[in-house]
């Protein structure tokens, strides 16, 4: 059987179908993935999807899955619910169980092994804190003894100029692979934060305007932290103060948490 499962978005929209194409292989689907090639790449890596392509293909499929405002499984639910339930249960597949970790090899000698990476962007600068706030968050860590690094992908080149250790890629494959090894993870609601979590990597994600029920990552050791202020979810928007990304307040939440955290990963 073949099964076409068509998404174009970002990469944690992208990562949150994965379970569907999981449970598309499982139950024995050829599943062919169009949409970005660089992100599912990721699902031709792990074996869960046998090609990607840039476009539909003129071919026959035995199911076709086209996740658009125009196709047969809308992008986003019509309540607030996790997006992933939303789509298995669109084919019917609510209740079907999927891995919680990608099953990626890691690189040997990552720049991310055993440090702490942050990410302090996202693919919208209405959902980006001020710098600020990582940069204390870098300094809670460092004083804690612990290597610290920033993670830099394509929407996040500004970074350069404004911290000085960085790791640099654009390969999204590679930076799963080269994260599993990281010591924990520190971001925003980016696509680099779902695949930090994807992989197993303790992982703590920060939500300012977006939903954190529909938008949260696939994993088991993740902590979303929001303030919870009765006009969020907002995104996209966004108002001109956007309180709900106070350093100050994010920061009353965060360092409680690290302290716990630390002390479970040394």
């Amino acid at each position: 059987m073949r099964c076409l499962v068509y998404r174009r978005g970002g990469l944690g929209d992208t990562l949150l179908t994965f379970p569907l194409i999981e449970v598309l292989h499982r139950k024995g689907y050829k599943v062919v993935a169009v949409g970005n090639t660089d992100y599912f790449r990721i699902a031709e890596a792990v074996g869960w999807a046998e090609r990607v392509l840039t476009d539909i293909p003129d071919e026959e499929f035995d199911l076709e899955v086209v996740i658009s405002f125009d196709g047969n499984v809308k992008p986003f639910p019509d309540r607030r619910v996790w997006v992933v339930h939303h789509y298995l249960r669109s084919l019917g597949f609510e209740g079907e169980r999927f891995s919680e970790r990608l099953p990626l090899d890691p690189i040997p000698g990552s720049p991310m092994s055993g440090k702490v990476v942050l990410h302090p962007s996202s693919g919208s600068p209405k959902k980006n804190p001020p710098l600020e706030l990582f940069l204390s968050i870098e300094r809670y860590f460092r004083e804690a003894g612990l290597e610290v690094v920033y993670l830099v992908g394509e929407a996040d080149l500004w970074l350069k100029d404004k911290v000085s250790q960085y790791v640099e890629s654009l390969d999204p494959l590679w930076i799963a692979r080269s994260l599993k090894l990281a010591r924990m993870y520190v971001g925003l609601d980016s696509g680099i934060s779902h695949l930090a979590s994807y992989v197993g990597v303790p992982s703590v994600v920060i939500y300012g305007p977006t939903d954190p029920v529909v938008w949260r990552p696939v994993g088991v050791s993740v902590w979303q932290v929001s303030l919870g202020l009765e006009c969020s979810p907002c995104f996209p928007n966004v108002c001109d103060l956007r309180p709900c990304l106070s350093p100050k307040d994010l920061l009353d939440r965060l360092l409680p948490l690290f302290d716990h955290l630390l002390v479970q990963v040394n």
